[in-house]
């Protein structure tokens, strides 16, 4: 869909978002791609648009590179395994998606009746595939720096809080939590796997005593089961 075939609204949408963004984008095409989810492309077929999933394949690698490059350098007395631990919280589903509030992508996305009907604009896997087109549309449009410009921009501040409270893990907090009062542990399934093989994703489920606590989602099994932990510790501390 050329420029000219989208309506004045959403070009006034996207160019304010831009300027939230602080970057400088001559075309706003690809940044429209970015934020049109699939349901609304199957809902539109007569439009022949273009949904975001091969720009957030795109911009999970570049994120990767930029986050991995960024401690690198930053942390240079960090082994490894640390580095790798403090990368996957950074770049996981839940931080990316607290970052897509913070910038509003939810209310510029363009989604299908039945995600808009059932808060598809909160959804964190929604937001978190949303936030790395965007980046993918800026890598594109600006090349890495821009890219790299934009990530650093809004997620060194996330960085330096995993890297200042310690990485995290919700699985042994979780287990921790429910071994105080109760002999039952939870245990973890894997529920959903979809994608090819360079592009994976994971859909995580707690159980505890044969009831579904939470689902997380990760680019791995080991990040999806982090993501469902942490997410049941709110619920557990609640519930049970």
């Amino acid at each position: 869909m050329r420029e000219e075939m989208i309506n004045e609204k959403r070009i006034s949408d996207l160019r304010q978002l831009i300027k939230l963004f602080k970057i400088d984008l001559d075309s706003i095409q690809t940044l429209n791609t970015a934020l049109t989810h699939p349901t609304y492309v199957f809902e539109n077929k007569s439009l022949h648009l273009e949904h975001n999933q091969r720009l957030e394949f795109l911009g999970d690698a570049v994120l990767g590179l930029v986050v991995g490059e960024y401690l690198y350098r930053s942390y240079p007395k960090k082994p490894e395994g640390e580095l790798t631990k403090i990368r996957a919280a950074v770049v996981c589903e839940t931080t990316l998606a607290k970052v897509a509030k913070k910038l509003r992508l939810g209310d510029k996305l363009l989604l299908g009746r039945g995600e808009e009907l059932t808060g598809g604009r909160e959804r964190p896997s929604i937001l978190a595939d949303a936030f790395e087109a965007v980046i993918a549309a800026i890598y594109l449009e600006s090349g890495l720096s821009g890219a790299k410009e934009f990530i650093i921009e809004h997620l060194a501040s996330e960085i330096a809080e995993v890297v200042n409270s310690g990485f995290k893990d919700y699985k042994t907090m979780l287990q921790e939590l429910v071994q105080k009062e109760h002999d039952d542990n939870v245990t973890y399934t894997i529920l959903e796997e979809s994608g090819p093989d360079h592009n994976k994703s994971f859909v995580a489920g707690v159980i505890w005593k044969n009831n579904l606590l939470a689902k997380g989602k990760g680019k791995s099994k080991k990040e999806a089961e982090q993501q469902a932990a942490s997410k049941a510790i709110e619920l557990f501390k609640g519930q049970v």
